[in-house]
């Protein structure tokens, strides 16, 4: 029966002299994790790499002080075979002994070991991690080709608007049809101003989207939902306070433009009053509560099923991150597509080099597992930790 012989962790620095309305990244940290079986390969041990998503720093104390002693002294977290592993059995060892809601960081030191165990899960299977979800979830249906967005357009120490130009043409070269800016770090005239200046660069408001990041008060929330209208964006992201309800359905019902959010919601529990009070429609807003901040994709599959209990579709759904187990949901799960990180938040946002680019596109390699062994700069930091 497989087990797990070793868990370690490590903070890793991602920082970066750039800003988004509501903080900057000169200290930011995640945690990387590795998560060790007594199952070899070639001589081997497989292994399994996670970590956290940016945002929200490095989980340590969470993940020595209780994940990480409570899994490694789990009787029993192997699959109904005893072949593999059973992410399920592992998320309720971590959990154990821990009080229902407050969410908090917790959720973000589970989402890391999550993303390592579901890694390893596809490479006991010996099959790319889309593939595994799609059998196990989608009834055997797949798309290895999905579709991403460029997130930049962040605030800058002196930047000038023909940088952000030039930063938004550098990611259609790229081969990036979409793109995403921040706004609310500047006045609504200033802003309007860098929101044209993209405009010029990309030619079509619905290949951008741009990201207050919970930063405005509701009249201001509506004030740039009026001015932006004319735009026709893709969506207007994080207009208000994550779980101020109310103001986001007040602000939904004032705009003209797409709403996006759920980055920052940690749970079934929050998610589901998201839909419920949160004024959203479900053939036009987007979703987009991200699994390694939210207790991985063991959470992720109850949010999916509460989503279609509620009438929503996985194709509303674009979880935040920017990184290739983000890609391996939207090909597995059949969710609208995935952030990118393009130069942002290195090496973390990297995806492997033969995953080409193309009008939009990304298509996933056929590696076992997630595939960060064919990223070297990812690698070479978790074959660190």
């Amino acid at each position: 029966m497989v087990s797990i012989t070793d868990i370690r962790e490590q903070t890793v620095s991602i920082a970066s002299p750039m800003r988004n309305a509501v903080i900057d990244f000169s200290k930011m940290t995640i945690s990387a994790v590795v998560v060790e079986t007594d199952l070899t390969r070639d001589g081997k041990a497989i292994k399994g790499y996670g970590f956290t998503s940016n945002g929200r720093y490095g989980q340590s104390g969470i993940l020595r002080e209780r994940m990480i002693p409570r899994l490694l002294g789990a009787r029993d977290v192997a699959s109904e075979d005893g072949c593999n592993l059973d992410p399920f059995k592992c998320w309720q060892a971590m959990m154990a002994n821990e009080k229902p809601g407050g969410h908090g960081e917790r959720s973000v030191a589970v989402g890391a070991i999550d993303m390592a165990l579901w890694d390893l899960v596809a490479k006991i299977d010996e099959k790319p991690l889309y593939q595994v979800l799609a059998e196990r979830y989608s009834q055997g249906r797949s798309n290895p080709f999905v579709k991403v967005y460029a997130a930049g357009g962040y605030y800058y120490p002196d930047s000038a608007h023909h940088l952000l130009e030039t930063e938004m043409r550098a990611y259609l070269d790229m081969g990036f049809r979409e793109v995403k800016m921040k706004i609310g770090g500047a006045s609504l005239d200033e802003d309007r101003v860098r929101i044209e200046r993209v405009l010029n660069v990309v030619g079509d408001g619905n290949r951008l989207a741009v990201d207050a990041n919970a930063r405005f008060d509701v009249h201001t929330a509506v004030a740039y939902a009026e001015a932006i209208a004319e735009y026709d964006l893709r969506w207007y992201e994080e207009p208000v306070g994550v779980l101020d309800f109310e103001a986001l359905k007040e602000v939904r019902l004032a705009s003209r433009t797409p709403i996006a959010t759920g980055e920052n919601l940690f749970s079934c529990e929050d998610s589901l009053n998201l839909v419920r009070y949160g004024g959203l429609d479900a053939s036009v807003d987007y979703l987009q509560m991200d699994p390694a901040l939210s207790y991985g994709l063991v959470e992720y599959l109850r949010i999916l099923q509460m989503l279609g209990t509620n009438g929503w579709a996985a194709g509303r759904c674009v979880p935040h991150g920017g990184h290739q187990f983000g890609l391996h949901l939207a090909a597995g799960l059949g969710l609208f597509g995935n952030e990118a990180y393009p130069g942002v938040f290195e090496p973390f946002g990297r995806f492997a080099s033969e995953m080409r680019l193309e009008d939009g596109l990304v298509k996933l390699a056929d590696a076992p597992g997630i595939g960060y062994e064919a990223v070297p700069e990812i690698y070479a930091v978790l074959t660190g930790v």
